[in-house]
C-alpha cells in the first residue's frame, strides 16, 4: 500500500522575541536596489498607506508541524496589517496573527541559488512550497535580472498557475490595481533590467529622479508660458495707452485678469479703439 503524507499542522504564532533570525550578508547591491525602487515608485505615486506592509528580505513566519519556519522573500506586499505599539519595530511577520496573508511575494533569481523554485515539501521546505501550500500567497513573482525574464503565477485550486503577460509583456495585479513589467535602462549607475509599475491606463510610474525631472520640465514650461503671457500683456497695454490715453484702473484690472484666449482677441481688436469708452464697451461685450 502507498502511504500518503499527512497534511501539515500549521499554527500562526508570532515569532518569539528571543528567536535568532539569520543575518546573512546580501549577495550583491543590485537586489536590494531593485526591491527599494519598487517601493519608492509606489511611495511617490501615493499608493502606500499606514495599514500596508511592504518589505524586502524580511521574515515571513509560520509554525509547521511544531517547527518554526521563516522565509524571507526579496519583496512582498501585504494590503492590511494590524498596527504595532508606538516605538515597536517589526522583526518579522506572521499572517493571520498580525494581519492578512501577503497578496504578492517576489523572488529575484541569483547565479548561486535557484532555491526560489524549490518544491521541497519537508522541513525546512522550499520557498515555492511554503508560499503555495503553507501561506497560500495569491501571487508569486519570479524575476531573473540576468536575462530580464519575468514570470507571474496565481494560486488556483491550491496550486500555482503560470500567467500570460499582456501585449506589452506586463502582468496585471488586481489586488494592487497596477501592472508589473520589465524596463531596461540605467538607475543608480547600473544599466540592467529593472522591475517597474504601470497604472491601469498603461502609464509608467516614475521613480525619484524621473519625478524630479518631470517637475523641472513642467516648471520650465509653466514659466515660459507665464513669461510669454506677461510679455504680450505689456505690449497690449503700451499700444492701448498710445491710442486711448491713460487706462482707468478698473479697466486695467480687467485686462490683467483676461485669459490667454481673451488676450489674443484683444490684441486683434487693438486698432478698433480710439477712446477709453470703446475699450470699456469691448470688455463689457466680452463678459456677455
Amino acid at each position: 500500500m502507498t502511504q500518503t503524507k499527512a497534511e501539515p499542522i500549521i499554527r500562526w504564532e508570532k515569532l518569539p522575541d528571543e528567536f535568532q533570525l539569520p543575518d546573512d550578508p546580501v549577495e550583491n547591491l543590485y537586489h536590494p536596489l531593485l526591491a527599494a525602487i519598487l517601493r519608492e515608485i509606489l511611495e511617490l505615486a501615493g499608493f502606500i498607506t499606514n495599514s500596508m506592509l511592504i518589505a524586502s528580505n524580511f521574515g515571513l513566519c509560520a509554525n509547521v508541524d511544531g517547527k518554526t519556519v521563516v522565509k524571507a522573500p526579496d519583496w512582498f506586499y501585504v494590503p492590511s496589517v494590524f498596527p504595532v505599539l508606538p516605538g515597536v519595530i517589526r522583526r518579522s511577520y506572521t499572517p493571520h496573527t498580525e494581519g492578512e496573508v501577503p497578496a504578492v511575494v517576489m523572488e529575484f533569481l541569483s547565479e548561486k541559488e535557484q532555491g526560489e523554485y524549490s518544491l521541497n515539501p519537508r522541513y525546512p521546505y522550499g520557498k515555492w512550497y511554503f508560499y503555495e501550500q503553507i501561506l497560500q500567497v495569491p501571487i508569486y513573482v519570479i524575476f531573473d535580472p540576468a536575462s530580464g525574464s519575468l514570470e507571474m503565477r496565481s494560486l488556483n485550486s491550491g496550486s500555482y498557475t503560470l500567467q500570460k503577460p499582456d501585449g506589452n509583456g506586463r502582468y496585471w495585479i488586481e489586488s494592487m490595481g497596477l501592472f508589473l513589467g520589465v524596463w531596461y535602462g540605467k538607475k543608480s549607475e547600473i544599466t540592467n533590467y529593472w522591475l517597474r509599475w504601470w497604472d491601469s491606463s498603461g502609464n509608467l510610474l516614475p521613480w525619484g529622479e524621473e519625478k524630479v525631472q518631470q517637475s523641472l520640465q513642467q516648471g520650465l514650461q509653466q514659466g515660459l508660458q507665464q513669461g510669454l503671457q506677461q510679455g504680450k500683456l505689456e505690449l497690449i497695454m503700451r499700444q492701448l495707452t498710445r491710442q486711448v490715453g491713460q487706462i482707468e484702473p478698473t479697466l486695467e484690472s480687467v485686462i490683467n485678469n483676461l485669459s490667454a484666449t481673451d488676450l489674443d482677441q484683444l490684441s486683434e481688436a487693438l486698432f478698433d479703439f480710439s477712446h477709453g469708452s470703446d475699450l470699456s464697451s469691448w470688455l463689457e461685450g466680452l463678459k456677455a
